[in-house]
C-alpha cells in the first residue's frame, strides 16, 4: 500500500547548511547530478568489481585540513534538525510509506559496498528518509545521512534502477568526503588570497578580484567532485544489482524537467548531455559488474505523479 497520501508533499524544508554549501541555485543542480564519467575507466575491462571501485575511491589531500569527526558531527546535527523541521510540517515519510520502504531497501543493497571504499563508513549510523517536498532533490551528508525529496520521485517517475543511480552518486559524495574536501579547499584558497593581497598590496580591489578567482576555482573543484561521484556511484549501483543504463534514462528525464540550465563552463556540474555521452561510452566496461551482481528480490514503483 502506498501511503504517500498521508504525507504533506508541499512542505518547505530548508536544506542543511552542509548541503547548501556544495550546491548552486539552478534547478538542475538543486537535485544533484547523476551520470557515469568513470575516471580511469580504461582499466575497468581488466578489473574486477572491487578493483574498479577501489580505483574510484581516492580522496583529495585537502580533506586532511579539516577534521572528519567534526564534519560528521555537524552533518548529524544538521540532518536531525532537518528531520525535526520536516516532522513539524507532517512532511517526514513514515516507516510504512511505500517510498520510504523502497529507498531503505535500495540503500541496504548499496551500503555494504561502502566500507571497502572508505573504512569510516563502517562507523557511520546510516539513515535514509523521505522529505515531503516538491523539490527535485536528493543528497547524502557526511556520516551516511541520506534524504530523498518526494518531488524527484514523483515528478520524474523514477524506477528502482534510476533511484539507485541517484543514491549511488550521493553516497559516493559522502564516501569521497567531498564536503570535507570543499572545506579544506576553502581554507587553503582563502589563506592564499589573503597572503597574495598582503604581499602585492592589492587592497580591497585586489581582494575582490582574488575572491572572484577563488570562486572560479571552487566551481572547477565542484565539477571534479561531480565527475568523481558519477564514477564511483555508477560502480556502486551496478554492484548492488541495478542497471547502469538507467543513468541514461535518468538524465533524459532530468533534461526534460530542467530546461534553461546554465552552460557547462559556468556550472558546478557537467551538462546533462555530457553525462549521457559519458555513460554511453562506458556501459561496456560497467555492464560486466552488473551482470555478475546479485539482483534485487523486490521491485517498487514510483509514487503517483
Amino acid at each position: 500500500m502506498d501511503c504517500t497520501h498521508e504525507l504533506n508533499t508541499q512542505a518547505d524544508v530548508p536544506l542543511p547548511a552542509l548541503v547548501q554549501a556544495r550546491q548552486c541555485a539552478c534547478a538542475l543542480h538543486a537535485r544533484r547530478r547523476l551520470g557515469g564519467a568513470l575516471l580511469g575507466s580504461g582499466l575497468l575491462l581488466a578489473m574486477g568489481a572491487a578493483q574498479a571501485e577501489d580505483a574510484e575511491c581516492k580522496r583529495s589531500g585537502f580533506t586532511k585540513l579539516v577534521s572528519a569527526e567534526q564534519v560528521e558531527q555537524a552533518a548529524n546535527q544538521q540532518y536531525a534538525q532537518m528531520l525535526q523541521q520536516a516532522a513539524s510540517q507532517h512532511a517526514l515519510g513514515p516507516t510504512d510509506n511505500a517510498q520510504v520502504q523502497r529507498l531503505r531497501y535500495i540503500a541496504r543493497r548499496i551500503i555494504p559496498f561502502a566500507v571497502s571504499c572508505n573504512p569510516r563508513a563502517q562507523q557511520w549510523r546510516w539513515d535514509v528518509n523521505l522529505i515531503g517536498s516538491s523539490q527535485l532533490n536528493a543528497f547524502c551528508m557526511p556520516g551516511g545521512k541520506i534524504a530523498f525529496y518526494q518531488g524527484i520521485l514523483s515528478k520524474l517517475q523514477l524506477d528502482d534502477d534510476e533511484v539507485a543511480m541517484i543514491m549511488g552518486h550521493e553516497v559516493s559524495h559522502a564516501l569521497l568526503e567531498h564536503a570535507r574536501e570543499r572545506m579544506g579547499k576553502t581554507t587553503a584558497t582563502r589563506g592564499a588570497i589573503e597572503l597574495g593581497a598582503a604581499l602585492f598590496g592589492l587592497g580591497n580591489v585586489g581582494r575582490g578580484l582574488a575572491d572572484m578567482g577563488g570562486q572560479l576555482l571552487t566551481l572547477r573543484f565542484s565539477r571534479e567532485d561531480e565527475s568523481e561521484a558519477d564514477a564511483l556511484g555508477l560502480v556502486l549501483a551496478a554492484r548492488a544489482g541495478y542497471r547502469p543504463e538507467a543513468g541514461i534514462s535518468l538524465w533524459e528525464k532530468m533534461l526534460a524537467a530542467n530546461k534553461g540550465a546554465p552552460p557547462q563552463w559556468l556550472s558546478t556540474h557537467p551538462s546533462g548531455q555530457t553525462r549521457i555521452a559519458d555513460i554511453q561510452a562506458r556501459l561496456a566496461r560497467v555492464d560486466p559488474i552488473y551482470e555478475q551482481a546479485a539482483k534485487p528480490d523486490r521491485t517498487f514503483g514510483p509514487p503517483k505523479a
